[in-house]
């Protein structure tokens, strides 16, 4: 008892160290629109701590905006980070409201740069206490949404919000719902039970494995969605690797940790982790095709495993995206083992992978009613479609619902097949709409070297304008290619 006492005592002082140095340094930030021709710049100088990038990088995501550029910096006790940023339109930000929101939850005043590095940023608490979060994984195939929505329709769960991804044969889901009766969460514990249990039998198919499924209600659904559903997606692949189910984890051991990538749906991933003991970090190359809220999802990716990012360069101005970081585990100062980066690139290449969105565009806009979400997805798999990725949105008295679909093996969508769902849904509110980026051929990230591409190369080596040299000018960090 006394040494948990000691450690419980201990753990409170570092946290009021922790809030006493932010109060002495309290985060500074400036949105610049001088010294760049294309881009906004948003500088953030701030005490460092565990998963300040992570919090920067997702308020900048949750407001829409795009990442072009970045220069990290984080060595000893001090964050100093710039970003390169545009809209959606890929103008700079000249929208105040805009600027004021990334000055207010990145400055001085922003309540997140204090919290515990899980905290969400841009969710509205108040408003998920009046809902019921599920969190769902299984296994993928045709027709599984419209079961798993008519399944919470036919308990009376009213649909308020939800995201599905899927990747690898496997699916991931957060549902938020609200009694559809009563309005507001769903508490009778006997209910929730009898949720999860037709939930977990609709999630596992033809499977007797019941591990092969899970449907759970967190007690509190206070992390950031995305974020959630990337860790639900690695826990997932571990326990399936962990039980022999599923042995693709270890399948490509043979390339020896250099990242030669797999295949994704919407191009490869080519990741190489390196020993980079010179300097005392571990060295990570990103090559991919360039793609929204990528750095949100690889900066994710190392800070949910542990690892501190103390410099990094990134840079997606074209068709393609890459990223360097200098990286530490914060549980290993010595550096870590060739498994453990082997791991890291794994889970690199399947938290970029997961994320290329597969199929036709759809975008469904009307009033809001209970049971929309099994009609829609009903009519959908009546017509052979299958969802790839989901993103459902209640605004007001208005749904707001985008589906990514191929046909049932997973083919593009015949337009015939297309037009039928329109016609019975209705054409005047679901929409097709093709991605910009619909036409680019998927394939292996080609070196901006040009051809040949002889050997590994840090980011740093391969790009040589004034600006990516900027942290090694400053004598900071060394490229170990």
């Amino acid at each position: 008892m006394m040494a948990c006492g000691s450690r419980s005592r201990s753990n409170e002082m570092v946290d009021e160290f922790e809030k006493l140095v932010i109060r002495m340094n309290p985060p500074r930030v400036s949105v610049d629109n001088d010294s760049d021709m294309t881009a906004t710049l948003v500088k953030v100088d701030s005490a460092n701590k565990y998963g300040t990038l992570l919090e920067v990088v997702q308020v900048l995501t949750d407001l829409k905006l795009t990442i072009k550029r970045a220069y990290i910096s984080s060595d000893g006790e001090w964050f100093m980070d710039v970003f390169h940023v545009v809209d959606q339109d890929g103008n700079k930000l000249y929208d105040g409201q805009v600027i004021d929101r990334i000055e207010q939850s990145l400055g001085a005043g922003s309540l997140s740069f204090r919290a515990a590095p899980e905290r969400a940023v841009g969710v509205e608490a108040e408003a998920e206490e009046a809902q019921t979060t599920i969190e769902l994984v299984g296994t993928d195939r045709p027709g599984l949404l419209s079961e798993v929505f008519a399944v919470l329709t036919d308990l009376r769960c009213n649909i308020v919000a939800s995201e599905v991804w899927t990747h690898g044969a496997r699916v991931a889901a957060l549902v938020r719902v609200t009694d559809a009766d009563a309005g507001g969460a769903v508490e009778d514990a006997a209910r929730l039970d009898t949720v999860k249990r037709l939930l977990r039998h609709v999630l596992r198919g033809g499977s007797r494995d019941r591990n092969a499924a899970r449907a759970a209600v967190p007690a509190r659904a206070a992390e950031h969605a995305q974020r959630r559903l990337h860790q639900m997606m690695h826990a997932d692949r571990r326990r399936a690797c962990a039980g022999g189910e599923n042995g693709g984890e270890e399948s490509d051991e043979e390339d020896g940790g250099g990242g030669a990538a797999r295949g994704g749906s919407g191009g490869k991933a080519a990741v190489e982790v390196e020993d980079c003991a010179e300097r005392g970090y571990t060295l990570v190359n990103v090559r991919c095709r360039d793609r929204a809220k990528l750095l949100f999802d690889t900066v994710c990716t190392l800070t949910d495993m542990q690892y501190v990012v103390f410099h990094g360069t990134v840079i997606a101005e074209g068709s393609e995206a890459y990223q360097e970081y200098y990286i530490r585990h914060l549980g290993h100062s010595a550096g870590v083992s060739g498994e453990d980066r082997d791991r890291l690139r794994r889970a690199l290449e399947d938290a970029i992978e997961r994320r290329y969105t597969e199929g036709l565009r759809l975008e469904l806009c009307c009033e809001d009613r209970v049971g929309l979400l099994s009609d829609v997805t009903r009519i959908f798999r009546e017509h052979g479609l299958s969802v790839t990725h989901a993103e459902v949105e209640t605004r007001g008295a208005r749904a707001a619902n985008v589906f990514y679909v191929v046909d049932a093996s997973g083919e593009p969508v015949q337009g015939q097949a297309v037009e039928a769902v329109r016609a019975e849904i209705g054409e005047h509110i679901l929409s097709v709409r093709p991605e910009h980026d619909a036409g680019a051929a998927a394939g292996d990230p080609r070196s901006p070297t040009g051809a040949g591409g002889g050997g590994r190369r840090s980011l740093g080596n391969m790009i040589r304008s004034r600006s990516e040299k900027f942290l090694y000018n400053l004598g900071l960090i060394r490229s170990c290619s």
